[in-house]
């Protein structure tokens, strides 16, 4: 792990604030390795005297939205704190850019590992089983307690706008992907299948289910699990894209990553699913503590595909226009096509 340079935070400035409101850190000076220096956020390990403490920052080069996000991040993670959704404790938000350069928000060191890449998992995980199994219905658990949060009596009435939520997905996405001509100069590439799956959601909207809270952005590379066997789930992080809507959603973005028991062409994830359950297994498990009807999985799985594959378009415009590495942001392009390629394959039932 590396140390944080002055270009992302400032240890002096962040000391004299710390003395006034994050009395938990200790006293003394401030030391800050970076735990990730993502292609959205900076994640910063900060310590003095006290217990360790972790601080999620925008980027060097922030996108337009990027101090919103960071905002919001604090406070779902502020309304999750009474809640059985395992998170990261929230201690304190600062909105003064002149701290650090950025506005920014501390929470709680989790105690865990973090469940993405499989190469780096530790011992029981780090080679096929029951206990590598046993990661994905840990991690399907995360996402089934959190669509049992009544999300008003937590406090995040006004979050997110629930109505009509699926009906905007299509074309909400489909003006993201307009917006980085202005917002990153880039001039639209042709990516097969993209116009039909859009015109496929709209399409195929099936009603709504029970509002609730949505982290997102949920995977194995968003979750850090407890040491030690059985699989426990430890946290569930990085809530920048979390809102009010259908926590489907989140099932969907979970589940197309793995094998279905029939599936013609292989999933268009992140990582090799062939260890772990089928995809059947894992909704069944989802709905028996949920209680919420999968008769439209296909539609949820394929928005989840559409959506990730729009958000990953603007790290593939970044990467092109200099913002981004490959480094940090991976081969982003063809990732997009892929994800848009069987998301067109699951809407015309060829996958």
């Amino acid at each position: 792990m590396a140390e944080a340079d002055a270009s992302v935070f400032d240890p002096v400035r962040f000391a004299v604030w710390a003395d006034a409101n994050l009395p938990g850190l200790g006293q003394g000076s401030v030391s800050s390795t970076i735990l990730a220096g993502g292609a959205s956020n900076i994640v910063l390990c900060i310590a003095r005297d006290g217990a360790p403490m972790v601080l999620r920052r925008p980027p060097r080069t922030p996108r337009p939205d990027s101090s919103k996000i960071i905002a919001r991040e604090a406070q779902v993670l502020a309304a999750l704190k009474p809640a059985d959704v395992p998170h990261p404790e929230f201690q304190i938000y600062c909105e003064d850019s002149s701290v650090i350069g950025a506005p920014f928000y501390v929470m709680a060191m989790v105690d865990g590992f973090l469940g993405y890449p499989l190469e780096n998992l530790p011992a029981p995980y780090d080679r096929p089983g029951e206990a590598r199994r046993s990661l994905a219905f840990a991690l399907v658990e995360g996402i089934a307690r959190l669509a049992n949060v009544d999300y008003q009596a937590v406090g995040l009435e006004g979050f997110g706008k629930p109505e009509g939520f699926l009906e905007r997905q299509a074309t909400r996405w489909m003006s993201q992907l307009a917006s980085y001509k202005e917002s990153e100069g880039y001039e639209q590439r042709d990516i097969p299948g993209l116009a039909y799956v859009a015109d496929w959601l709209k399409a195929n909207t099936p009603p709504m289910s029970k509002p609730g809270i949505i982290h997102g952005d949920y995977s194995l590379a968003n979750a850090m699990f407890h040491h030690g066997a059985p699989a426990r789930l430890a946290a569930m992080i990085d809530w920048e894209l979390a809102t009010i809507g259908d926590p489907l959603l989140d099932l969907g973005w979970v589940l197309y990553a793995y094998r279905g028991r029939d599936e013609r062409t292989p999933p268009s994830g992140y990582f090799d699913p062939t260890d772990f359950p089928y995809r059947e297994d894992l909704a069944e498990y989802y709905a028996e503590r949920t209680g919420r009807s999968l008769d439209h999985l296909t539609y949820y799985m394929v928005l989840a595909q559409f959506k990730l594959g729009v958000i990953m378009e603007r790290q593939y415009a970044r990467i092109l226009n200099g913002r981004q590495s490959i480094e940090v942001a991976g081969d982003a392009g063809a990732f997009v096509v892929r994800l848009i390629g069987k998301a067109h394959a699951m809407a015309r039932g060829e996958a």
